[in-house]
């Protein structure tokens, strides 16, 4: 959205949850940053986001929209405002160990073994302890639990939901019709906007668990439960350049599909794996160093000016959609701040040889766990790991009783010297560079600390959106159609077509 690393705005955090928890929290994306969307809106492009933000919605009360896609230059918005998760679709698999169900119950148990600790120590006389205290402590208890349990129990009510622009149309949003209505969304933006220029930003729910299917492509699939979700993401992805051929904007559109990370390893329900597969790559969603959670599709599209059947094996990064749409739009990128991304016409164009990111640098939260350097002058590119997940258990690709690996403390590894690799000879980085058999490590290494030393010097302190103030439910934020804790509306029954 920004072409900048998440750190620059605030939206990467350690010590707490890495993404936001709710659609009830004051964290999002900030005000001051600038999306590619503003920049083309303010270049006359009627501007569309279809499908999942997740990006925050508001700051001090329910209304004031401060983080909503409108705010950040989407003149048209449908979709979730937060994001898909298992109390979204009945029966899906359940909370995973350190889920915030599993963690507040445990504070519960913890609150109350110590009040039936202390009055049994002040009724044996062990301890004088005030009867007052004691009493606080347990009507605080049983408080606390009232409260995260009735959270929890219409959770599904509160963050499951589709907005149009400001106005919640589904609350809790209906999954099995979810995919239909964006579609036929997606479907009615372009051809709204067929004679003007204008930007479409079509995020599915698909491949995301609870995994969402409909019957006609349930069971289609080879490869269970996901390889149906993915052929139908397949139908639906056809569908829209379908639509963008049949508007008669084959040859002036650009299409980039692409994905946010790999597959979530750790997704399973028993023995069927729900969260896909990442091939020779190493790690999943989460992992911020391995490829396998950070290599993911670019598939481009625009006839007459991309050559068919090009293939570019040149480091990129999704902040590169910035730079590259704000050209293509006409805009100039911000002169205030730092732009981490490159324009990729060149390289989809066949004008560059190489792409203009000689380093990136991967970071899980504020930690920065590996960098990659592509050198130049001989088309190497090498990969330095700082800090590893510990997968557990031991030999296994994942943190399998984690669910989603974490960033620092006793669950990661620190090298020192870092594991390097050679990614453009060993993609699958199953063989590290030995310090005292290979003398490009030392000087590999060296021009990555020296990487990282320039680099640091641009970040800048900035308010921790993600922080545990900032991402924590707050029911004066709470998003709800008809009378709060119910939350229960559906404007969009009559409009459904068959999809």
């Amino acid at each position: 959205m920004t072409g900048r690393y998440p750190i620059r705005s605030g939206m990467d955090f350690s010590n707490g949850f890495r993404v936001i928890v709710s659609a009830a929290v004051s964290a999002g994306l900030p005000s001051n940053e600038t999306t590619f969307a503003t920049i083309l809106q303010q270049q006359g492009y009627s501007t569309g986001l279809i499908g999942k933000w997740h990006l925050g919605l508001n700051c001090a009360s329910r209304d004031d929209f401060c983080h909503h896609p409108n705010s950040h230059g989407f003149n048209y918005f449908y979709g979730m405002p937060f994001s898909l998760y298992s109390g979204c679709k009945p029966g899906s698999i359940p909370e995973s160990p350190n889920s915030p169900k599993q963690q507040l119950s445990f504070v519960t148990q913890i609150i109350g073994f110590g009040v039936l600790t202390l009055t049994a120590l002040k009724y044996s006389k062990i301890l004088a302890i005030n009867g007052k205290f004691l009493v606080s402590c347990a009507v605080f208890d049983l408080l606390f639990f009232i409260t995260w349990y009735t959270l929890y129990h219409y959770a599904h009510h509160w963050n499951c939901m589709i907005m149009r622009n400001h106005e919640i149309t589904e609350q809790p949003m209906n999954i099995e019709r979810s995919t239909s209505q964006i579609l036929k969304e997606a479907h009615g933006f372009i051809e709204r906007n067929k004679n003007v220029p204008f930007l479409l930003f079509v995020s599915f729910l698909h491949a995301h668990i609870p995994l969402i299917t409909t019957k006609k492509f349930t069971g289609r699939s080879n490869h269970g439960t996901y390889g149906d979700s993915i052929e139908e993401m397949d139908y639906l992805v056809g569908s829209v350049v379908d639509a963008i051929d049949t508007a008669g904007l084959k040859n002036n559109t650009f299409i980039y599909f692409t994905s946010d990370h790999g597959g979530h390893l750790e997704a399973a329900d028993g023995n069927i794996q729900l969260g896909g597969w990442n091939g020779i790559y190493k790690g999943g969603k989460a992992v911020a160093g391995w490829e396998g959670g950070i290599r993911v599709p670019g598939i481009f599209r625009w006839p007459g000016v991309i050559s068919p059947n090009t293939v570019c094996d040149e480091p990129t990064s999704l902040m590169d959609i910035f730079p590259t749409v704000i050209q293509l739009g006409g805009g100039e990128l911000p002169r205030d701040r730092i732009i981490d991304g490159r324009n990729l016409m060149p390289l989809l164009k066949k004008q560059a040889l190489h792409s203009e990111h000689e380093f990136l640098f991967h970071y899980c939260g504020s930690h920065l766990h590996a960098v990659r350097w592509h050198e130049k002058e001989s088309g190497t590119v090498w990969k330095a790991h700082f800090i590893t997940p510990v997968f557990s258990p031991e030999g296994a690709g994942g943190c399998y009783d984690f669910k989603v690996c974490p960033c620092n403390g006793d669950r990661v590894t620190y090298h020192n010297p870092p594991l390097l690799f050679d990614i453009s000879t060993d993609p699958s980085e199953s063989s590290p560079l030995q310090l005292h058999l290979k003398p490009q490590y030392m000087q590999a290494i060296n021009r990555i600390k020296h990487a990282i030393e320039e680099h640091q010097r641009t970040i800048s302190p900035v308010p921790q959106q993600l922080s545990l103030t900032n991402n924590f439910w707050n029911p004066w934020l709470q998003p709800c159609c008809g009378t709060f804790p119910f939350c229960w509306c559906d404007k969009d029954i009559n409009l459904t077509s068959a999809g």
